[in-house]
């Protein structure tokens, strides 16, 4: 997986995090009255809103990413097996050394 597919799924995870802060923040303050409280819960459920169906979009493509790189590993690896086994042998090589020095 590349850093912006980690980054990318991080950053869904955060936004989901902060919209079930903000929507508990709107819940809290459902009892407090005026017009600026209002009018800012208001703006805020829109921007949550926005933010839910950009993170849906989001999120379809890191799928989408992820789907496409599998597909892609999937047809190398059955094109070339050998090579295949090959690189996953020398990693498992290295990982073991890399294990052993400790």
């Amino acid at each position: 997986m590349t850093m912006n597919a980690v980054s990318t799924e991080k950053f869904v995870a955060d936004a989901k995090i902060l919209m079930s802060d903000t929507e508990e923040l709107i819940k809290a303050t459902a009892a407090q009255t005026g017009d600026k409280i209002t009018e800012a819960r208001s703006r805020t459920q829109q921007a949550l809103a926005n933010a839910r169906q950009t993170l849906v979009r989001a999120e379809s493509a890191v799928v989408e990413r992820s789907k496409a790189s599998a597909e892609i590993i999937d047809r190398s690896v059955h094109e070339h097996p050998w090579a295949a086994a090959g690189v996953s042998a020398a990693a498992g090589l290295l990982v073991g050394l890399l294990i052993g020095r400790r």
